[in-house]
């Protein structure tokens, strides 16, 4: 199995220095990639650099 790492909510909100709502904004919207893991939202490194790479604009399926 591949070696993941795994970033939360507030880890992500911490980078991008925006709050957690607005995670979950971009989440909901398509924009940033996450999954969810029993209650709890994880999002992959590299989704979060596809996130950054291509901003808010991108809708990931």
């Amino acid at each position: 199995m591949p070696d993941y790492k795994l970033y939360t909510i507030d880890e992500i909100a911490e980078i991008l220095k925006v709050t957690q709502r607005t995670i979950y904004n971009y989440i909901k919207s398509g924009s940033l990639k996450a999954i969810k893991i029993g209650k709890y939202w994880r999002i992959k490194q590299s989704d979060l650099e596809l996130f950054l790479e291509t901003g808010t604009n991108l809708k990931v399926e």
